[in-house]
């Protein structure tokens, strides 16, 4: 069993405007572990595809709210949901196919999941048609050696307060 180091849950209107918020709260949440900047924002971009579902195909832009649920494990493992009450998904398998989409074809790309399942190292959705729909996501960042620095983020935010 692994050890969990830290957890978080947050819930949020499904509105765009909110997608940001997603991006900003998971890219705080990993600073402890100092991600490398392609690491960084290789999870911010599979949260905010999962969030971007959520409030398109989930809610049909409809309103309504998304959960976004994250635990970092002491291995230096992250797993994240993104869950909403909306539609959910009648063909998982169809829809997560390269292209496919049911938004209008000019307005979406259809590329929502392939982006998730690139940026992580693994993705699994369940739906229930009329429920709703959990994006369980996870990546495993590598040790680094210590070097003495400050993470990335809290460098920024000590540096930038004039502190240090």
């Amino acid at each position: 069993m692994k050890t969990l180091k830290n957890q978080i849950s947050m819930e949020f209107d499904a509105i765009s405007e909110n997608e940001r918020l997603a991006r900003v709260v998971i890219a705080a949440f990993l600073a402890e572990i100092d991600p490398t900047i392609d690491e960084l924002e290789d999870v911010k971009t599979a949260v905010s595809e999962a969030v971007t579902n959520a409030i398109i195909h989930g809610y049909k832009e409809n309103g309504g709210k998304v959960i976004l649920q994250a635990n970092l494990v002491a291995d230096g493992e992250l797993v994240v949901d993104i869950i909403d009450h909306g539609v959910g998904i009648a063909d998982v398998e169809q829809a997560m196919q390269p292209l496919f989409t049911t938004g209008a074809s000019s307005e979406r790309s259809g590329m929502g999941f392939s982006f998730m399942e690139a940026f992580m190292d693994g993705l699994d959705v369940e739906s229930t048609p009329g429920e709703g729909t959990c994006v369980h996501m996870w990546k495993r960042f590598s040790k680094r050696q210590a070097t003495g620095t400050k993470p990335i983020l809290q460098a920024a935010v000590w540096n930038r307060s004039g502190r240090e």
